[in-house]
């Protein structure tokens, strides 16, 4: 039994429903949905009852709840003891982070932490749900995400510390003579339930001017599968600036800000608060004025 799944069915108990639950695990609803499926495949038997409104755990589930509840803490303790000694002392810093921000700012937050004999450092990669699972369940210290600039990084920011470290553009891209043929342009797009995909809901799509019409041609939740699309000449895909830097210099991809929207987003660092050894302080502290003085 994994600690993730722990927490997961502990968070419909403590909730009350599905929906209560997905934001305690700052996950859209779907997303804890397609969770709380794989689990029950996994174990290969039901645990809800989804005949009620709201769904609710089976008795004979509840009636585990301080197994699970004493078992999840065993996990807690049992992986910082585990993470303490594989340390061995040399202060190994874990961050997860969106997959394109593993490409294109990661590089830097390690040479932050790596500089003059400093942490080591391991970098884990997830879209933005994961990240933020990763570091609710302790598995990482900090998570490096996008956000919508004016916007929390989370729901509910209360137990996180949250700093902007700088700021990219999801930007419109594509091979030289995609754009602009008669017809409906080809579109690379992104699931609906990632943070990338609701952007394009939210701010990219109501912003297309309406003589533009889109032809799906390909969907993909990793950023750097769709920078690939695009250079073969699939489709126009929204991307990271920093990402897409090299392959507009050297003329594989054209920007077409001059005719579609792009947006600006800020790339947020985040932790538990309250919970950071001296250590962790002092990793946080070298990446928040590293960042700001470069």
């Amino acid at each position: 039994m994994r600690l993730d799944w722990l927490d997961d069915i502990l968070a419909v108990l403590d909730t009350g429903s599905f929906a209560r639950a997905a934001e305690a695990r700052h996950l859209t609803q779907s997303a804890f949905t397609r969770r709380i499926r794989a689990i029950e495949d996994s174990i290969g038997a039901e645990l809800f009852d989804r005949n009620r409104k709201p769904v609710a755990l089976l008795p004979s589930v509840r009636a585990q709840e301080p197994e699970m509840r004493a078992l999840a803490a065993g996990l807690r303790r049992l992986r910082d003891t585990l993470r303490r000694s594989g340390a061995g002392g040399a202060g190994a810093i874990s961050l997860a982070c969106q997959h394109a921000i593993t490409t294109t700012v990661s590089p830097r937050l390690v040479a932050l932490l790596t500089a003059q004999g400093g942490h080591s450092v391991r970098v884990r990669s997830g879209n933005r749900d994961e990240c933020l699972l990763k570091l609710l369940a302790g598995e990482v210290d900090f998570a490096v995400m996008y956000a919508l600039p004016g916007e929390p990084a989370l729901p509910e920011e209360r137990g996180f510390d949250a700093v902007t470290l700088g700021a990219d553009t999801f930007l419109p891209v594509a091979a030289p003579g995609v754009a602009g043929a008669a017809g409906d342009w080809p579109l690379i797009a992104y699931p609906a339930d990632v943070f990338l995909g609701q952007i394009m809901d939210r701010t990219i799509l109501p912003r297309v001017p309406e003589r533009i019409r889109f032809a799906r041609r390909a969907e993909t939740a990793l950023t750097l599968a769709a920078c690939e699309y695009a250079l073969a000449g699939i489709g126009i895909a929204w991307l990271p600036r920093s990402m897409v830097s090299g392959a507009l210099t050297d003329g594989r991809l054209v920007a077409l800000d001059d005719r579609l929207p792009d947006q600006r987003l800020d790339i947020r660092m985040i932790r538990l608060a309250g919970a950071a050894a001296p250590a962790l302080d002092t990793a946080w502290e070298r990446i928040a004025k590293g960042w700001g003085g470069a």
